[in-house]
């Protein structure tokens, strides 16, 4: 009699920044590389290399850089033409986040 495997566990996988070109970065999520060009996602172009390595993931699918404050849906890795960037004012200065 063959035995089952037990319910899987909760997945030990974190995202990982594994590259950095002068065009973008390489994301690795979830066994996926996603590359995130800096004509995309620009808050990643002047940002320091610690600030860029530091990603977490809070929820399946979402990935998240706490010093740079930016908060990406897998999705908006996969098709960003698709999450176009939409200026917001706020605090008297205007910044660009990704609508995902």
């Amino acid at each position: 009699m063959k035995k089952k495997s037990g319910k899987p566990g909760k997945s030990t996988l974190k995202p990982e920044v594994i590259g950095i070109t002068p065009h973008g970065i390489w994301i690795l999520v979830r066994g996926v590389e996603y590359f995130a060009s800096f004509g995309d996602f620009p808050w990643f172009k002047d940002a320091t290399v610690s600030a860029i390595y530091a990603v977490t993931e809070p929820h399946k699918g979402h990935i998240y850089w706490p010093s740079l404050d930016v908060d990406l849906h897998i999705d908006s890795l996969e098709d960003p033409a698709a999450f176009p960037l939409v200026a917001r004012q706020t605090s008297g200065k205007q910044t660009k986040k990704r609508t995902a």
